[in-house]
């Protein structure tokens, strides 16, 4: 513990959104505690060997288009402290059965090129998108605002991106090709993809691969929590470890004190000090799918029957529109997929310093209904070895872990709810209540600044960023 016990501010969770909050606070002059439960910093930002010595997999999250897209996060001087992107050739690929495959470039041009009648189409949906792909990033990160700054482009995003994927996907194009591209993209809003915003979804991931791409970090996720964690400390900011938090009367006194937690954490750490309407509206929070994810180590690089899914460092594995749309209808139905939807990333064909030479890692996951406790490790061995035959008799060492592995490891991931809650259209505008200052409670000097807080799941940080800006307006003017 520091050896002073006052503080402007103490912030509880290292994850992107708590480090975010922190740096905020600290680079404005003011006094920061950052206190995490684990012994490291990182929440979902994290990397260890869990299947064999010298083989590093990241634990949750491993690509990052926000991160390089984050208004905040490409504010920091994180390469100074660390911090090395590494991008892959292509930022995805997507295969079909007959050994083919579709990809995102960094190029728009090339990727609507490969996209034959759908090329001209392609383009046309995504130019405006990634000419303005700052603006847009700022509409999409910020809060909900009234009027919005750029009316216009907002305007463009409401009237497609609302749009059910499904249905914009078979309207917008013609092949089955590039409707199973675009369906994979969506399908990372963790939804049906017959939902409301689903395409705003598919919109956001194409663009963030033309704009910025799809980036890993060098020697794995860890490296972007110990960056963040490094830049903090040279602004004065101080970090406990191996402290876990289960009531606010544990906290070192502070003027505000901001909470990187899910709603069902926030009841627990702040209890009978919420007024009982706010106890209420937390308890009706709802979460999304979780996740079912493997480690897995192999003896060479996945044999895939397309080569150009070798020089992309995410593959989707679901191939059509159909398929991808029935395996997420399935997860939001509370059912598991026969052939679910898988998100592949193969880090160590880009960073060899995830493996030991000639050895590669594979992070590979899928969506589970929520609290799932079915293993799902062969559906999802069988869907790479559907697309990479022979896949399986490299495997040297898995690890397993579904959402009650989650859940334990981190308390934010109830029931392996990754993102910090359901981001469908009910819950979009009303993270984690109805509040006008989503980021604040009814206690005074108490904020919310996790993923449960707009504009919700992935590592941009932005979260963190709102709330602290919110915190300094409130308590600091």
């Amino acid at each position: 513990m520091p050896s002073h016990t006052e503080f402007d501010a103490v912030i509880v969770g290292s994850g992107p959104n708590g480090l975010s909050a922190a740096i905020t606070l600290a680079r404005a002059g003011r006094s920061v505690l950052l206190v995490e439960g684990h012994e490291r910093v990182g929440g979902g930002v994290r990397s260890e060997e869990t299947t064999l010595p010298g083989f590093v997999h990241d634990v949750c999250s491993a690509v990052y288009p926000l991160a390089l897209a984050s208004p905040f996060l490409r504010s920091l001087p994180l390469h100074e402290h660390g911090l090395q992107w590494v991008h892959p050739p292509l930022p995805m690929a997507h295969p079909f059965d007959d050994g083919s495959a579709v990809v995102l470039d960094r190029s728009l041009d090339l990727t609507a090129a490969a996209l034959g009648v759908d090329g001209e189409r392609y383009g046309r949906l995504m130019r405006p998108f990634v000419a303005a792909w700052q603006a847009f990033m700022g509409e999409v990160l910020a809060p909900i605002r009234i009027p919005p700054r750029r009316p216009l482009l907002f305007g463009r995003i409401g009237a497609l991106g609302f749009w059910p994927a499904s249905l914009f996907a078979r309207v917008m194009f013609r092949e089955e090709r590039t409707r199973g591209l675009f369906a994979g993209m969506a399908a990372h809003s963790i939804m049906a993809l017959e939902k409301p915003l689903t395409t705003g979804y598919g919109l956001t991931l194409g663009l963030l691969g033309h704009a910025v791409g799809w980036p890993i970090a060098k020697g794995g996720a860890q490296s972007v929590a110990e960056a963040l964690a490094s830049y903090l400390r040279s602004l004065g900011g101080l970090i406990e470890t191996g402290r876990r938090i289960g009531n606010l009367d544990e906290l070192p006194a502070s003027k505000v004190a901001l909470l990187d937690v899910a709603p069902k954490s926030l009841l627990e750490i702040a209890g009978a000090k919420l007024p009982a309407g706010y106890r209420r509206s937390l308890g009706r929070y709802r979460y999304g799918p979780g996740a079912f994810k493997l480690d897995i180590a192999i003896d060479g690089p996945i044999p895939w029957r397309s080569q150009t899914c070798g020089s992309a460092g995410t593959v989707h594995l679901g191939g059509t529109l159909s398929e991808i749309a029935e395996a997420e209808r399935t997860v939001a139905e509370g059912r598991h997929p026969e052939r679910p939807f898988v998100l592949l990333a193969q880090q160590s064909l880009f960073d060899p310093s995830r493996a030991p030479q000639g050895k590669h890692t594979v992070w590979a996951y899928c969506h589970v209904p929520n609290g799932s406790q079915v293993d799902m490790s062969q559906a999802i061995i069988a869907q790479i070895e559907r697309f990479a035959p022979g896949f399986s008799q490299r495997i040297l060492a898995l690890s397993a872990r579904g959402p009650s592995w989650y859940e334990a490891y981190n308390p934010n991931y109830v029931g392996g709810d990754l993102v910090g809650g359901a981001q469908d259209l009910a819950q979009f505008f009303t993270r984690p209540t109805l509040r006008l200052a989503p980021y604040t409670t009814p206690l005074r000097g108490l904020y919310l600044c996790s993923s449960s807080t707009p504009p919700g799941g992935g590592v941009h940080g932005m979260c963190g960023f709102h709330a602290a800006r919110a915190a300094l307006r409130r308590e600091f003017a």
